[in-house]
Order: structure tokens, then sequence, then C-alpha cells
């Protein structure tokens, strides 16, 4: 059999970076890894072919040359996934589909010729099975949550890494928590899953092993699930083996807020290597908080909990919401404060939306109140609901924040404060006798072309340039050692000005 393996299309989004991702030559932030661990879970004497439709375009030779054509999308990737079953199965390729979008909508995807939806570890076999005695089903929806030890390492050696800015690894599934807006658990269930400490260290070894030296994102959707385990496996395991192999990664994960609880957790993550946590902190808004089921955020104060967590080391990169039902006028200028007091630079303020099989979604059926389309990007002034608020009044007032944060002053503001303290922390470190956590940052040639590349379009092209200018001379003079930090940061907001097309 020759299976090609195909990774739709992103659209410009918060999170592609695709706008910063141009300073560095790098074609897209991560490699497939869904698909990649598909593929090692594929027979061995199968012929296969990957295309990340991110990083190069799917050719008519690579569509002849398959028996079968797989694809993996989220909702995001939604138009160019059905643009790839089309061409697919116009060829009269067979296709098979899998992956959260068709796990939760795959009635909308004519073409396909079978899905595997869920979980692979328990679903993929039986097709692969039923496939070798020629009688494979439309359908494969098992709802059993596979515990995490079937799951083999990726196969790296079917992409490109320097296609990339990082590579990427999943250590769990499941969160223990019930947000109404989040469709993680009923994706993967409540009860946190784990990968034991030597399959990630495997997992470490393999991307070593294939050459990689530099960021590695834990995908989980709540890396902190299971701390116990974490604390005294995970991590310590980690620990070693970066300094084993004299630290060639950095980390960053997702986590819920509860991790500001935790010292001991943030000293060993910021020791294993793990510089950057995103935090699903949604709203300053306690009653909104609470009536969507986020109650470990509304049972404390944010914004303490948000500078425990920086000043452990870690960068806090948040998520904000707006569109609640208990939403108030004045919700719009809170998020604001809430994220200049707080320092958090890359701040992705969306609007909700309701992903399907989520609690919010169920509730929202039953009130009549869902709209058709869900493009699975919240920060493109869509909303599959009717709101409480009125629909011109949210939107005006989404675009108020997004164009407040991302302004070039208050931005700049947000990285020197943030850089302020981070130098305050290094300092710190020192003076106790401890060392910093240094990892694979070595100056590479494209670094030396984002900065020649920064020079010319921010410091000169763009109409932000003074802010530029006033940056990167003011961390020269007061914090030095973190001046391509604020290179990055300067790079960072030119992106997320393009994406919300403001000054």
């Amino acid at each position: 059999m020759k299976a090609l393996l195909v990774y739709p299309q992103y659209p410009d989004t918060f999170w592609s970076f695709k706008h910063a991702i141009r300073f560095i030559s790098k074609k897209s932030v991560y490699p497939p890894l869904g698909l990649l661990t598909i593929a090692a879970m594929l027979p061995r004497e199968w012929d296969l072919n990957l295309v990340d439709l991110n990083v190069k375009p799917l050719r008519d030779r690579h569509v002849d040359w398959a028996d079968m054509v797989l694809v993996s999308a989220m909702a995001v990737q939604s138009k160019s996934a059905r643009e790839v079953i089309q061409r697919a199965s116009a060829a009269g390729k067979r296709v098979v589909a899998g992956g959260p979008l068709f796990t939760e909508s795959h009635r909308e995807f004519p073409g396909v010729d079978h899905f595997i939806l869920n979980e692979a570890e328990t679903n993929l076999p039986a097709f692969l099975e039923d496939l070798r005695h020629g009688h494979p089903r439309p359908i494969y929806a098992g709802e059993v949550f596979p515990d995490l030890d079937l799951t083999p390492p990726p196969r790296w050696d079917l992409v490109n890494m320097k296609k990339y800015v990082s590579m990427n690894l999943q250590y769990s599934r499941g969160c223990p928590f019930d947000c109404e807006f989040c469709s993680v658990t009923a994706l993967f269930g409540h009860r946190v899953r784990t990968k034991s400490a030597s399959q990630v260290i495997a997992e470490l070894d393999g991307l070593f092993r294939h050459g990689w030296r530099g960021g590695v994102f834990f995908v989980d959707d709540n890396f902190i699930g299971n701390q116990k385990t974490l604390k005294i496996q995970v991590l310590p395991a980690i620990i070693r083996w970066n300094k084993e192999h004299s630290h060639p990664f950095r980390f960053n994960t997702e986590a819920s807020i509860n991790l500001a609880d935790d010292p001991e957790l943030m000293s060993l993550m910021v020791r294993a290597g793990f510089d950057q946590v995103f935090v699903g902190i949604e709203t300053p808004e306690k009653a909104c908080l609470e009536a969507c089921g986020k109650t470990q955020n509304a049972r404390r104060d944010l914004i303490a909990s948000v500078k425990r967590i920086q000043a452990a080391g870690l960068e806090v990169m948040g998520g904000f919401i707006v569109g609640f039902d208990n939403d108030p006028p004045a919700i719009f200028r809170r998020q604001i404060e809430f994220i200049q007091n707080t320092s958090i630079i890359t701040a992705m303020v969306g609007l909700l939306n309701a992903p399907r099989n989520s609690r919010l979604y169920k509730r929202l059926q039953q009130e009549n109140r869902l709209l058709k389309g869900f493009s699975g990007d919240n920060t493109d002034f869509s909303i599959n609901f009717l709101p409480k608020m009125e629909t011109k009044e949210l939107l005006r007032g989404y675009r108020f924040i997004v164009e407040s944060i991302y302004a070039c002053k208050p931005y700049t503001q947000r990285v020197q404060e943030f850089l302020r303290q981070k130098s305050r922390h290094l300092k710190a470190l020192r003076k106790a006798g401890a060392s910093p956590f240094r990892g694979s940052m070595q100056l590479r040639f494209y670094h030396i072309k984002a900065a020649i590349r920064a020079f010319f379009i921010l410091g000169i092209r763009d109409r932000g340039r003074r802010y530029y200018w006033k940056l990167l001379l003011w961390s020269l003079f007061r914090c030095p050692r973190l001046f391509p930090q604020a290179v990055t940061f300067a790079i960072y907001g030119f992106h997320f000005r393009k994406v919300f097309n403001t000054r």
C-alpha cells in the first residue's frame, strides 16, 4: 500500500504566526504531530509520504503516486480539508479521514470513504484489519479512551525539521475540569491519561537523534492534569535527560491556573527547561467564570496567580474571551486593564464560540440560539450563536480590545514590564547562587537574517518603528541579556498587528 498523509493548510490566524516566522525563514510553527503518530501505527511494509500544506503544495504527482490518502485536521482547517478530499476523491483514491474536525462533524464531508473517529489507538487497528480482509467499514467510532502506553513515537523521518519553528510532543490527554465552552473533555474525557516517563524520554531521544535542537511544545490541553506523576516521575526524568544532553531543548505547554498554587511544580518545570505556559484566563468577571463552570479561575485572585507564575520564571501566554451571557458593558475595558496589569505579552483575546459537542453548544441548541458556521478561529470576528449582548456592540467592543492591547504603545509597555520582571528574576537567581536554565539557543544564520529583516521592516518601513527603536534601546541599556527576546517580542507584535489589522 502507498499511503499519502496530508495535513491541510491553516488560514492566517493568531496562532499561525505567519507574519512572524517569515523573519526566520520558516514555513510553519509546528509539524503535524497527529499524522506523524498515525504514520507510526501503519503497517511497516507500507510506503508512506507526508505532505504538510503549510510547508509545501500538494502536487498531482503526490496524489497519482498514492493508493490511499489519509487526512487529519482541526476545525480551523476545514476549508483546506474539503479541497484535499475533493481532489483525492476526484482522482479515484481511497480517502481516510480522522482527527478532531471529523470526529465532531464527519457527516459534513462527502467524498471520504472511511472515517476513523475519536482516538486512533483503538479504532485504527480495526480499520487496518478489515482492510486486510477486503471489507473495511465506512465508520470506525469506538468511544473507549485508550491508555497512552499504546501510542508509538512519531515518525520524524517523514518531515523536514528545518521548515518548522518548533517540534511537538504529547504527554497526556484529558482534563479534570469541565468548562462549558470547551470540547476537550468530549474528545478525551475527564480522566487524565499520561505517557510514562520512559515514553517521554524515548520521544526526546527521537527528536535529538533526528538532529533537532530548539523548542519543543508539549501539546497537552492541560499539562498539569496529573501533578503527582509529573513531579515524581516525568519532570525529574526530563531534568536528568536535558542535563545529560547539554540542554538541547526548551519547552512550552498549556496548563490551568492552579499551577500558581504549586511552587514545587513550577520550580521543577523551570529546571526541566520550560519557559512559557499558555493559561486559559478567559475573563476577570467572576460571574462569567462561575456560569461557564470555570471554577478553578473564579475562586482566586487571577492577577496574583499570573504574577506568581511569571515570578517563578514562566512567561504566561493568556487566553481571554468576550461574549459570555453575563458580560457587563464594562468588560472590554476590564479585559484591557487586566492584560496590561499582568504584562501578558501574548494575549489571545477571542470571541466566545460554541464547538460542537461542548456543553455550551448543547445548551445554546436547546435555547434555539445557534447560528450556522463554526470557523474554529475565535479571533476572526465571527460568532456561531446569538449573544445576550447586542451583536454590533460585542463586535465593536472586541475590536476595541485588540486595537488597544496590540497598538504599539501599550504593547511596548507590556514587553518592557515583562522584561524588567524577568531581569529581576535572573538577578535574584544569580545572587542566590542558582544557575538559570540555559537551553540550546545557539546563534544560527537565520537569527542573523531575522535581525536584518527586522531592521528594515520594523525599524524603517513599519509605522510603529519609533516604538521598535525605543524598545531595543531600552533593552540594550536596561537588560542587555534579554535583548534577543526584545527583538523576538517586537516581531510578535508585528504579527499580531497584521492579524488584527491594527496599528
